[in-house]
C-alpha cells in the first residue's frame, strides 16, 4: 500500500504543479509546447518501466500473478502502448466536442485538466473491479476477449459519420439535470443569470468528455486486461497514458486528416487482445510478440497515414 500511495501522490504532484504553476494562466498550447510536454510524458512513462522492474525485483509491491521483473517490465510497456493508441481515439472525439460548443484553444487545457482527474478516479473503480472479476470468474476472460472483437467489428464497419455532441443522449442528460447558458465567462464552469446558476460550455463539454471516456474505458480496460491482470501494472500504465493525453491532444488534433488510417492500427490492436484474451487458458502468446504486433500496427497506421495521399489529394493523381 506504501508503493500505491506514493504512485498516487506523486501523479497528484505533477497534476498540481502541472495546473499551478506552468498553466497557471489561460493560453493557447502552442505545437511547439505541446510537443515538448508529449514528449516529457512518453519518457516519463518509458522510465517509469525501470521503477516497475525495481519493484518487482526487491519485492516492493504485491505481485498476485506471480511475475518477474522483466516479464512485469514488459507488461507495463506492452499495457502502456495499447492505452496510448487507443486513447489516440478519443483525441478525434474530444475535438468534436471542443469544436461543437465553440470552446476556445486558450481554455481547452482547463477542461482537459479537470476530464483527466475524473479519468483518473473512474477508471481506478473500472480496474478494481475488472481484477476483481477476472480473479473470481476465470470465464469472465472470454466476455471481454468476445467484447474486444465485438468492439473491432464495428470499429471496421461503421461509417464515417459526423458525432454530434449536442444531439447526443449525453447532452440532453446533462440538460436535464443542469440550467444550460450559452454565455461563457472566462473559464468558468458556472454563471448566475437571473438569478439562477447555470452551466456554461465549459462545463457541458467537461462532462460529455467524462462520459465519452468513461465509454472509452469499456474498451481499454478489458484490452490492458488481456496482458496482465497485476492491479498496480493495469492502473500505473493506465493513469500514465491518460496523462498524456492532453498534450498529445494539442500536438495531434491538429493534424486530424494526416491520421485517417489510425483507426485500422487500433481494430488490429483490439482484435488482437481480444483473440489473446479467448486463447489465454490455452495458448501463452509471449510479451515480446504482443508488444512487437503493437508496437507495429500503431507505426503502421502512422506510415500508411503519411505516405497515402488522401483521396481529393492532387498528389493521388500523379
Amino acid at each position: 500500500m506504501l508503493v500505491w500511495g506514493l504512485f498516487i501522490l506523486v501523479i497528484i504532484f505533477f497534476l498540481a504543479l502541472d495546473l499551478g504553476v506552468f498553466n497557471r494562466k489561460a493560453h493557447v498550447i502552442k505545437t511547439k509546447e505541446a510537443s515538448i510536454w508529449t514528449t516529457v510524458w512518453v519518457s516519463v512513462a518509458l522510465a517509469f518501466s525501470g521503477v516497475v522492474y525495481w519493484l518487482f525485483a526487491n519485492e516492493m509491491v504485491a505481485n498476485p500473478t506471480g511475475l518477474s521483473p522483466n516479464n512485469a517490465m514488459l507488461k507495463y510497456i506492452t499495457g502502456y502502448l495499447i492505452e496510448l493508441s487507443l486513447s489516440i481515439d478519443n483525441v478525434f472525439v474530444i475535438a468534436v466536442i471542443f469544436s461543437s460548443f465553440g470552446i476556445p484553444d486558450k481554455y481547452q487545457h482547463r477542461v482537459l485538466f479537470w476530464g483527466i482527474l475524473g479519468a483518473i478516479f473512474f477508471r481506478g473503480l473500472m480496474i478494481f473491479f475488472g481484477v476483481a472479476l477476472i480473479n473470481k470468474f476465470d470465464w469472465i476472460i472470454y466476455v471481454f476477449g468476445a467484447f474486444l472483437l465485438y468492439t473491432a467489428y464495428k470499429m471496421l464497419t461503421s461509417a464515417d459519420t459526423d458525432f454530434d455532441p449536442r444531439k447526443s443522449a449525453m447532452y440532453r442528460l446533462i440538460r436535464k439535470y443542469f440550467p444550460v447558458s450559452h454565455v461563457m465567462d472566462g473559464e468558468k464552469f458556472f454563471i448566475r443569470r437571473m438569478g439562477v446558476r447555470a452551466a456554461t460550455p465549459l462545463f457541458i463539454a467537461l462532462m460529455i468528455i467524462e462520459l465519452t471516456d468513461i465509454l472509452f474505458a469499456l474498451d481499454s480496460i478489458p484490452a490492458i486486461l488481456a496482458i496482465t491482470a497485476d492491479p498496480f501494472i493495469v492502473f500505473s500504465s493506465n493513469i500514465l497514458a491518460i496523462l498524456g493525453l492532453r498534450s498529445m491532444y494539442f500536438l495531434i488534433s491538429r493534424m486530424l486528416q494526416k491520421f485517417r488510417y489510425i483507426n485500422y492500427s487500433l481494430v488490429v490492436i483490439l482484435s488482437f487482445v481480444g483473440v489473446k484474451m479467448i486463447l489465454s487458458h490455452h495458448v501463452q502468446i509471449p510479451e515480446w510478440l504482443s508488444l512487437g504486433i503493437i508496437s507495429l500496427s500503431l507505426i503502421g497506421g502512422i506510415v500508411a497515414s503519411l505516405l497515402i495521399p488522401a483521396k481529393g489529394d492532387p498528389l493521388s493523381h500523379s
